[in-house]
């Protein structure tokens, strides 16, 4: 065996913003020796990750359980003499597991949710709870804490390692005009990013505006996918400043597009562990507003980096979007605090270090 353990990884590629932390991490994990062979779907990521050394085959199913693609996984394991299958997505982990029955190789799931895995699911025993799995790497400890109190799922099991982030990613993006919005000059802007699914708490976030509307240069930007839908829409329309309510949709810039507001809001209700966009708005400075769901425990600390809110609380969303609103030093102070934090406790650096350690140690 070589100095490194040799990873074979299962993931997806496919959106290059969404992608970057895991990407990345790889990238340097192979600049430090590791041998890795990446399979994925085809993607614009697939020649960065061909230029950093590492194999890539596109060739992942999409398929929950895919006969040919198990065999074809299960004989490029043993012609490899692979050490580690990673496991990122539920098509990879439903397969690969499969692929792994019998072999000598360490089977690893990544997880990114907090919740939706219980003990009296039978499916449950299909990917995370399979007692084929060796180790999970969780995002956030809320997600160990959530597995460890599953009947009979064994402590150590389940570790944590952040997904990092590089500070250089977020230099150099110019601010965009937000007149494209029909958001004025000089506008106080909060963003919000997200796709819309329920657990995010979006509904929550535009019940706040009926709290807000005395604030006549106070603005809310909805970025991400499914913004409009006709629940959503109804509380947006009927909002006492609906016209101060404005959808980007999705983007393929969105740190430009927050470069351009002044602070950031995520209302989530649950299931959030270490949220990509939260973390992107802090490493750009922006004060973020965030409820205190599990997932965010570490994240934002209230009054030192941001203002954090309970869950499923309209007025006191609407407080904490006011405090920042009223007092541009506290934007300011709050912002540049958040971005620190990121680059010091969520820094790609230390992430490549705890899983080469990781891997190291799974193997011995």
């Amino acid at each position: 065996m070589t100095s490194h353990p040799r990873l074979l990884i299962l993931s997806d590629y496919g959106d290059i913003q969404a992608s970057r932390p895991e990407a990345e991490c790889l990238i340097r994990l192979a600049q430090a020796g590791f041998d890795i062979h990446i399979v994925t779907y085809p993607s614009p990521y697939v020649s960065r990750l061909k230029e950093a050394g590492i194999e890539v085959s596109t060739l992942l199913t999409k398929k929950k359980f895919d006969r040919k693609f198990i065999g074809w996984l299960r004989n490029l394991i043993t012609e490899e003499s692979r050490d580690i299958l990673y496991l990122f997505t539920s098509p990879a982990i439903t397969n690969g597991i499969r692929a792994a029955l019998t072999l000598p190789i360490k089977v690893v799931l990544y997880r990114g949710y907090t919740g939706n895995i219980n003990w009296y699911d039978p499916t449950a025993y299909l990917k995370f709870l399979h007692p084929r799995v060796d180790k999970i790497v969780c995002i956030a400890e809320s997600i160990v804490e959530y597995l460890e109190k599953q009947p009979f799922f064994p402590k150590g099991k389940a570790v944590t390692i952040n997904k990092g982030h590089d500070p250089s990613w977020y230099e150099g993006h110019k601010p965009i005009d937000l007149g494209a919005f029909g958001i004025p000059e000089g506008a106080i802007v909060a963003a919000c990013m997200a796709n819309a699914r329920r657990f995010k708490g979006i509904r929550y976030l535009l019940e706040s505006t009926q709290h807000l509307q005395d604030l006549p240069n106070f603005h809310l930007l909805l970025i991400g996918r499914d913004m409009n839908t006709p629940s959503l829409t109804r509380l947006r329309t009927q909002s006492a400043m609906a016209e101060r309510i404005h959808l980007s949709g999705y983007r393929t810039d969105p740190l430009s597009v927050l470069m351009s507001c002044q602070m950031f809001v995520l209302p989530s209700i649950k299931g959030e562990a270490i949220t990509k966009s939260l973390i992107e708005a802090m490493s750009m400075g922006l004060p973020p507003v965030i409820t205190n769901i599990p997932g965010n425990r570490n994240l934002v600390l209230h009054q030192q980096n941001g203002i954090v809110v309970p869950t499923k609380d309209p007025l006191a969303l609407a407080e904490g979007i006011r405090l920042l609103h009223q007092d541009a030093g506290l934007r300011s102070r709050l912002g540049q605090r958040a971005k620190q934090h990121i680059a010091t406790h969520f820094h790609i650096d230390r992430s490549v270090k705890e899983l080469t350690e990781f891997f190291r140690e799974l193997v011995s």
